[in-house]
């Protein structure tokens, strides 16, 4: 799938992109991640992955790393206001429309067992884990979380987020073993992103079993 392979490859991606059109490649990084936190039914798109690469062109000077920092959490922040905003006016519509099948609903159950027991936190937890991140905003905005509590636990997680992964590209994403491996550093990445729900899925079906 495309998508995979841009996932994996997207140093590669990047580099053609800053070839060809040199300073759009903001423009591109901005819109990606965006999209990514901000539309619910493209959780697939690549956020992890995309900003680390993004940080390894830093680290090379192709790209500026304080102009990164403020475009990419800023994108990260609007989406997520965004999502939030659509959860709230037309979430229960969304899912109540079965014609419209592009949030699963196994993905909203995750969100929904992170924010019962994270509570606004989950905003910020949420950052850090893979498609989680796109659902929990959506979700929460359908239960009216306190905007105030929304908006704090939304800017402090895509500080973080961006500020961690831009830093491990820019240092690290240089170092020779790691640019020789970058699909199999992307694919650590997510693994780690993910153990998270993998841990929470496997504590839950333990739970059921002793219940019965």
């Amino acid at each position: 799938m495309i998508i995979v392979d841009f996932i994996l490859n997207c140093d590669q991606y990047i580099g053609q992109f800053i070839n060809e059109f040199g300073p759009l490649v903001y423009l591109l990084l901005f819109v990606v991640i965006f999209c990514e936190t901000g539309l619910v039914f493209l959780p697939f798109l690549p956020g992890d992955s995309l900003i680390f690469a993004a940080g390894t062109f830093a680290g090379i000077g192709q790209l500026n790393l304080f102009l990164l920092l403020i475009l990419v959490i800023a994108a990260a922040i609007i989406g997520d206001t965004i999502n939030y905003e659509i959860g709230k006016h037309l979430g229960r519509k969304i899912i109540n429309n079965k014609k419209f099948t592009l949030v699963k609903q196994e993905n909203i159950d995750k969100a929904d067992a992170l924010i019962a027991k994270y509570g606004s936190l989950a905003v910020f937890i949420a950052r850090f884990m893979p498609i989680i991140r796109t659902i929990v905003p959506f979700v929460v905005g359908m239960g009216k979380l306190n905007y105030k509590k929304f908006i704090t636990f939304n800017a402090l997680g895509a500080v973080v987020w961006v500020t961690l992964f831009l830093c491990l590209g820019f240092f690290f994403g240089n170092i020779p073993f790691v640019a020789d491996h970058f699909s199999l550093i992307i694919i650590a990445i997510v693994f780690i992103s993910i153990l998270p729900i993998i841990y929470a899925f496997i504590k839950n079906k333990l739970n059921i079993k002793k219940s019965h």
